[in-house]
């Protein structure tokens, strides 16, 4: 017996995660997604796994991409989340390239992905990609906890 989605969704609203930003280049736009179902999966070789909705119209783009960037967004850049969550803002976007691959500047934490697996996951797809190239800073995150955003301190 299943649980319905909605107290899944509360239930698992208790555990604290980082904000992410999915992003790609795609038929010459750059392409972007909040997501914070996100996370590591082997330090050798380096794996990360993103699960994204088979609805979401980044899920197509993640499919046709081989490149992916994970944007771990920093305390500052809840407009950003809001944006790329289908609540769009006026801010505009602060792109940067890294080989062609859009990134989002000032995230605390910025990865290059290959992705190497796709796995079907019921209304989700588990994007498993191997980490190309890392950037960090010692700013804070932006934390999501109870469907809300949060600051460290």
């Amino acid at each position: 017996m299943s649980i319905p989605p909605h107290e899944f969704r509360q239930t698992l609203g208790r555990f604290a995660s980082g904000v992410t930003i999915l992003t790609a280049a795609h038929g010459g736009e750059y392409r972007g997604m909040t997501a914070s179902a996100f996370m590591s999966v082997s330090l050798t070789p380096p794996l990360i796994v993103a699960s994204v909705d088979k609805h979401a119209s980044m899920h197509a783009v993640l499919e046709q991409e081989e490149r992916f960037g994970v944007n771990i967004l920093s305390c500052h850049q809840r407009s950003l989340s809001d944006h790329f969550a289908g609540r769009p803002s006026q801010t505009p976007v602060p792109w940067m390239l890294h080989e062609g691959l859009p990134l989002v500047s000032g995230a605390v934490a910025q990865l290059v992905c290959l992705k190497t697996q796709t796995v079907d996951a019921g209304d989700h797809t588990l994007f498993i990609a191997e980490v190309e190239y890392s950037r960090y800073t010692d700013d804070d995150p932006l934390v999501y906890f109870r469907g809300q955003y949060h600051e460290l301190g």
